[in-house]
């Protein structure tokens, strides 16, 4: 079961280095073909190139598992981004750092309660401007209903 005193927790700060390489493995992998992405030194990073962060946010860096969402009933509901001017471009070497923002319940269509768990990622530059916010969302569904036990 998720706990909602995991909300406030914050992972320590993490070093994200934008590398062109990584842009265009990334831009290959979801079929992009986008030159920009292909070929240039300065390659703007892909809109959802920051998923990659998973890579880089372990041990301290990552307040995620302090949620304790439930694996076997969890998955992965939403992920958005913001940006706040141009993307990243490679070269560019961002510090990131998580925190969970919410832990909430609703009501399932097929009944049951589902927890939901929302941690927000903001990545900064060298400047320490805010370049960029992803939101991750993860649920847990309701756990299923114990079979009747008949004499």
């Amino acid at each position: 079961m998720a706990d909602p005193a995991a909300v406030g927790e914050v992972g320590e700060s993490f070093a994200v280095p934008i590398e062109r390489g990584k842009i265009r493995e990334f831009a290959r992998a979801t079929y992009s073909a986008n030159p920009d992405y292909l070929d240039r030194s300065d390659a703007p990073v892909p809109p959802t190139f920051l998923t990659t962060i998973f890579f880089w946010a372990d041990g301290q860096a990552d307040p995620w598992p302090r949620v304790r969402l439930d694996q076997q009933r969890g998955l992965h509901a939403e992920q958005e981004y913001e940006f706040f001017g141009p993307p990243p471009r490679a070269g560019q070497r961002l510090t990131g750092r998580s925190r969970i923002v919410d832990v909430y319940q609703k009501q399932g269509r097929r009944g049951g309660t589902m927890t939901f768990a929302v941690m927000e990622t903001d990545f900064t530059d060298e400047t320490g401007r805010l370049v960029a916010r992803a939101r991750l969302t993860g649920v847990e569904a309701a756990a299923p209903a114990k079979a009747e036990v008949r004499s």
